[in-house]
């Protein structure tokens, strides 16, 4: 029988078929990990992209031992929002870290709702978009 274990020492080579079955799960989105004393792995588009990889928000989460949700100020994921939350151990402790690009993060609702009407005026010119003579007969 195989038996596949992470540790606190784990190497990128060890969090590699783990990372990329975790990227083609989320539709080939950048996804990261790092054991708490080894460098990790960054993956995207299919392919290991770095194996030295220490992201801020990767050490963040293992020494806060927290979830965190964030768009970095630093790094290769700069301005973008990102979700990283630990690896844990039996007794609770972070090991490690595993993170992904937070697509859900990049449409803020609320600023949507807010600018709906400026939106629709520069799509459409005129507010409300379509205009009578523009609409389909299937949709009145």
């Amino acid at each position: 029988m195989d038996r596949y274990t992470l540790s606190c020492s784990a190497e990128a080579h060890d969090l590699e078929p783990v990372v990329l079955a975790v990227h083609e799960l989320i539709h080939r989105l950048p996804v990261t990990a790092k054991s708490r004393d080894r460098d990790g792995i960054r993956v995207e588009d299919g392919r290991v992209i770095d194996r030295h990889y220490n992201g801020p928000i990767l050490l963040e989460a293992i020494k806060k031992n927290l979830h965190i949700q964030v768009t970095p100020s630093s790094g290769p994921y700069k301005g973008v929002p990102v979700r990283v939350t630990p690896l844990r151990d039996e007794g609770g402790n972070a090991i490690g870290a595993i993170g992904i690009v937070d697509i859900t993060g990049i449409f803020d609702l609320a600023t949507l709702m807010e600018n709906q009407s400026a939106i629709i005026k520069q799509v459409c010119g005129k507010d409300p978009c379509p205009l009578d003579s523009e609409q389909i007969d299937s949709k009145r």
